[in-house]
């Protein structure tokens, strides 16, 4: 049940991905599309949150066979299907291709810091809030 209730949401995930993504594809800075690292942060963000708020569980008395399922089905499936990793190659490969060495560096070594932060920031609020 748990691998169906996986793949429900991963697609859950992809199509939200898929609808922003149409809705953002305007959202450039300096010709770079943003909608992917827009949505790549804020999965992270929101992955990070899930993380610190089952790690506090988990501290503070929640019996550990409590959160793998629903930790799987919303992050890996529905956040996994979210997030993004090709299509962010991809838009980083596009533009080191097209001759833009600094518009590509920065933005995959941006976006990759940037969801690294935004992800530690989420645990630590999620540490915070069911703390």
């Amino acid at each position: 049940m748990t691998a169906v209730l996986l793949a429900l949401a991963a697609g859950c995930g992809g199509a939200l991905r898929y609808a922003l993504d149409i809705r953002l594809a305007r959202l450039r800075v300096a010709q770079v599309p943003m909608a992917t690292a827009l949505i790549n942060v804020t999965g992270s963000f929101a992955l990070g949150l899930l993380t610190g708020l089952a790690m506090a569980l988990t501290r503070t008395g929640l019996p550990g066979s409590a959160l793998p399922g629903w930790l799987v089905i919303t992050g890996t499936g529905f956040l996994g299907g979210f997030t993004t990793l090709g299509t962010a190659s991809v838009e980083t490969a596009r533009l080191l291709a097209g001759g833009r060495i600094r518009a590509g560096l920065t933005y995959g070594l941006g976006m990759m810091l940037t969801a690294l932060a935004a992800a530690a920031l989420g645990v630590l609020i999620g540490w915070l809030l069911a703390g």
